[in-house]
C-alpha cells in the first residue's frame, strides 16, 4: 500500500548499510527519493581511510552504488568547509577550553540537521531521512528497539522544527535485520563494518590529532589530595575528566589506589587526578538547552532520567530550567561526567530534552 502523501524526500547516504537501507525503505514506500553523499573532507584522504568513517572516497562510491541498486537520483554535496568550522574547530576549541566535545551529536546539529535540512527545504524536499537508530512517532523523538545501537542520544539536540522534517526509518528494527534486508536487496554494503571513533581523525589518536593543532605545551599533573605535583603533560587538551589509563604519574599515590583525571584547567595548564571517589557527581548544570519532546520547559523540578554520554549508563534524576540553564539533580552519583558532552534526558523511552554540560559536582 503506498504512502498516504508522497514526499520528496532527500535521503543522506553515508555509504554505510544504514542509510542505504533507510533509503530503499523511503523508496519503497512510495516517495519520491533522491540520494546525497556529504562531502565532508576537501581531502579525504586527510580523514580516514578505509571502511571505518564517513569521510572516504570508499564511502562516496558504496553510497553511489547504493543508488543506483535503489534506482534513485544521487548526488554528492560539498559540505567540507561548513564541517571543518563547525564540527572539526569546534572538537579542538572545545578540548582547548578544558570540555571533552562530541563530535557525532555537533554534526547532527549542525550538519546534518542544520545546513543539509535548511538547502533541502530550500530545494523543495519535505524531509531528510537518515540511517540513524531510533523511532520519530508523531514528532517525539523515541530509543530504538535495539537498544546497543540506539542513536537518540546523538539526535537529541534536535530541535521540534528539525524533527518535524526527518525521517528515522531504522528506529523499528534491529542491526542484524538491517544486515539481512541489505543483503536481500542486494546492497553490496550489508557486510560493511560499522563506522567507529571519529570520522575525521585518521588513525584513532586524538591526542596526536590535538596536538599536532594546539602544539606541545608542557604542564604539571597534581594530586588533589595532598597538592603535590606528580608528573607532567604536554598539553591539558590530551585528558578528559574520568580517565585513568595513560597519565604517566611519576609516583604512587599514598594509598596505592588508581588516581583519576578530576578535572582540567586549560588557563594554568594544570590536570588534577585523585581517587574514583572524587569523580561522584550528584548536580548537572547544562547550557543552551533544547526541548523536543512531548513536555514544554520544566521551570518546576520533573522527574526522568537522563544519559549523559552514547552507549553510557542512564540515570534517575530530578530537572528543571532556571535562569536559562538546565539544572539536573541525580538520583545516584555518576562518575566521569565531562563539560562539553551532552545530557540528554528522557520519559521512559521518548526524548524530552538535552543540554551541554556546562558544570557538574
Amino acid at each position: 500500500m503506498g504512502p498516504t502523501r508522497k514526499l520528496r524526500v532527500l535521503a543522506a547516504m553515508s555509504g554505510g548499510v544504514d542509510s542505504a537501507v533507510a533509503a530503499a525503505r523511503i523508496a519503497e514506500a512510495g516517495h519520491d527519493v533522491t540520494g546525497v553523499h556529504l562531502a565532508l573532507s576537501s581531502n579525504p584522504k586527510s580523514y580516514r581511510t578505509g571502511a571505518r568513517g564517513c569521510c572516504t572516497l570508499e564511502d562516496a562510491r558504496d553510497a553511489r552504488r547504493a543508488a543506483d541498486v535503489i534506482g534513485i537520483p544521487f548526488y554528492v554535496w560539498d559540505m567540507a568547509e561548513r564541517f571543518h568550522r563547525d564540527v572539526v574547530e569546534d572538537f579542538v576549541s572545545e578540548y582547548a577550553a578544558g570540555r571533552t566535545p562530541n563530535p557525532c551529536l555537533r554534526c547532527n546539529e549542525k550538519i546534518k540537521f542544520e545546513a543539509v535540512l535548511d538547502r533541502a527545504l530550500a530545494l523543495g524536499f519535505d524531509a531528510v531521512a537518515t540511517g540513524h537508530h531510533a523511532r520519530l512517532e508523531d514528532g517525539v523523538l523515541r530509543r530504538s528497539v535495539d537498544e546497543a545501537k540506539d542513536q537518540s542520544y546523538v539526535l537529541g539536540v534536535l530541535t521540534r522544527e528539525q524533527l518535524a522534517h526527518a525521517i528515522f526509518p531504522l528506529g523499528g528494527s534491529t542491526k542484524a535485520q538491517v544486515r539481512e534486508e541489505a543483503a536481500r536487496r542486494g546492497l553490496t554494503v550489508a557486510d560493511k563494518p560499522d563506522s567507529h571513533d571519529i570520522c575525521f581523525i585518521a588513525d584513532g589518536d586524538t591526542r596526536a590529532f590535538l596536538a599536532d593543532r594546539l602544539g606541545a605545551s608542557e604542564g604539571p599533573i597534581v594530586d588533589a589530595l595532598t597538592g603535590q605535583v606528580v608528573g607532567s603533560h604536554q598539553g591539558a587538551y590530551g585528558f578528559t575528566v574520568g580517565q585513568r589509563k595513560g597519565l604517566h604519574i611519576d609516583r604512587p599515590a599514598a594509598d596505592g589506589r588508581p588516581r583519576y583525571v578530576l578535572s582540567i584547567e586549560p588557563v594554568s595548564n594544570t590536570v588534577t587526578v585523585g581517587p574514583r571517589t572524587s569523580l561522584e557527581v550528584r548536580s548537572i548544570v547544562g547550557e543552551r538547552p533544547v526541548w523536543n519532546g512531548p513536555v514544554r520547559e520544566p521551570y518546576e523540578p520533573i522527574t526522568c532520567t537522563v544519559q549523559l554520554r552514547a552507549h553510557g549508563e542512564v540515570y534517575g534524576c530530578r530537572a528543571q530550567v532556571s535562569g536559562g540553564e538546565l539544572h539536573i539533580e541525580l538520583d545516584r552519583p555518576a562518575t566521569g561526567v565531562a563539560a562539553g558532552q551532552g545530557a540528554v534526558l528522557y520519559d521512559g523511552e521518548t526524548v524530552i530534552g538535552s543540554a551541554t554540560i556546562a558544570s557538574a559536582a
